[in-house]
């Protein structure tokens, strides 16, 4: 009997090694698609660009935002290009996504659901209709008075609607109020944050203003001014922190608080609603499962939930409601909706100016801070701080 035996081949010398090239096309791609499931599925870092957040948050701060803590929320455009957002760097007219395939609203489970007081990044809801200058820069497509003198709008995917961050003050059911620039929710009022700021006057008659001293040593901001026609009078930006620090030296300061006119900027921009960023509401927030009456007074306000974030088709052209052609007298939600402010108060364009935010805009919550840096020196001591 005879056995044949496979003749065996010689090593590496007959094989094909591989190139540089594919060795280095291989580790991108391989990195890519690793940095791409952490950004989705677990993490991402954010820059702070703006002040709105002050002094919680400071311009030029980064941050992580867990995306585990409420669930990792499915990509809208699963066509895109990674690391990118609406537009591609240095090319502001051209897309980085395709809407050839758009997925529904799914979020995976997550560790908890949204608290109040959490500090949230989402995709701005009044972000899915934007006019793009020639520079490539966003306007509210809402705001412009005379539309026709404009590009055509830019509509958009959630998922790529421009990223914000704000605290979330009200949560689903809750019934908000704004009273001379204090928040109440079902009527208890409601502790700012630590670190929130607001304007306030202060009174020195020897016209001098607070001392550098006391400025570094409580990191009072520095955009402080003396108003025209009376120097005893200067504006500051304070925490509560500092509020009640300065009161107990014997200061005598006072919050800069708006007179309950009309704003045409708040929401829900009509003249029914005498609102402003210290005076708004009662209103109530919509929740999953509740039936809000609807009326003439209040349909501004959920207008654009009905009809643009749940898909409704709205009518209000007569003296009757009418949703998906039927008469309506009231209206039961589909979905989650928050109300986000920033802690610098009287310096944030948040739910005051916009209105709700609906659930499937949430991308997640930022908790830490790990790289800080101003205008002269990297911040140390802001390194790794958690975001509260």
């Amino acid at each position: 009997m005879k056995f044949l035996a496979r003749q065996p081949q010689k090593e590496t010398s007959e094989k094909k090694k591989k190139s540089i090239l594919r060795e280095w096309t291989e580790a991108v791609i391989f990195a890519v698609v690793t940095a791409t499931l952490i950004r989705t599925f677990l993490f991402e870092a954010f820059m702070i660009p703006s002040p709105s957040m002050e002094q919680t948050l400071l311009i030029n701060d980064y941050i992580f935002v867990s995306k585990l803590s409420y669930g990792p929320r499915i990509p809208n455009t699963p066509l895109a290009l990674p690391f990118t957002q609406a537009r591609m760097p240095f090319f502001p007219n051209v897309k980085p996504y395709s809407t050839a395939v758009i997925w529904p609203y799914k979020r995976l489970p997550g560790f908890g659901k949204v608290q109040r007081g959490d500090v949230i990044v989402f995709n701005l809801p009044v972000g899915d209709t934007v006019l793009t200058s020639k520079q490539g820069e966003d306007v509210d497509y809402y705001r412009e008075l005379h539309p026709e003198k404009f590009p055509p709008p830019d509509i958009r995917p959630i998922d790529k609607r421009a990223t914000w961050i704000k605290r979330c003050i009200g949560l689903p059911g809750d019934t908000l109020e704004i009273n001379a620039g204090i928040v109440y929710i079902n009527r208890i009022p409601l502790d700012e944050p630590a670190h929130s700021q607001r304007p306030y006057f202060l009174f020195d008659n020897e016209c001098k203003g607070l001392p550098d001293s006391l400025l570094n040593e409580w990191d009072i901001d520095r955009k402080f001014f003396q108003m025209r026609g009376d120097s005893t009078k200067f504006r500051y930006y304070f925490t509560p922190t500092v509020v009640r620090k300065l009161r107990q030296l014997g200061y005598n300061i006072e919050p800069v608080i708006h007179s309950p006119d009309r704003d045409s900027r708040i929401f829900p921009k009509d003249f029914e609603h005498q609102y402003n960023e210290d005076f708004f509401g009662p209103i109530i927030i919509p929740k999953k499962g509740l039936t809000i009456p609807l009326d003439s007074s209040n349909i501004i306000l959920y207008a654009r939930a009905i009809a643009t974030y749940e898909h409704n088709k709205l009518d209000t052209s007569t003296n009757v409601i009418m949703i998906n052609g039927a008469p309506a007298s009231s209206y039961t939600f589909k979905m989650n909706y928050y109300w986000m402010m920033g802690d610098n108060r009287h310096f944030s364009e948040d739910s005051r100016f916009w209105g709700f935010l609906p659930e499937d805009h949430v991308m997640g919550k930022a908790t830490m801070i790990w790289l800080s840096y101003d205008k002269t020196s990297i911040r140390w001591r802001r390194f790794f701080n958690l975001i509260k």
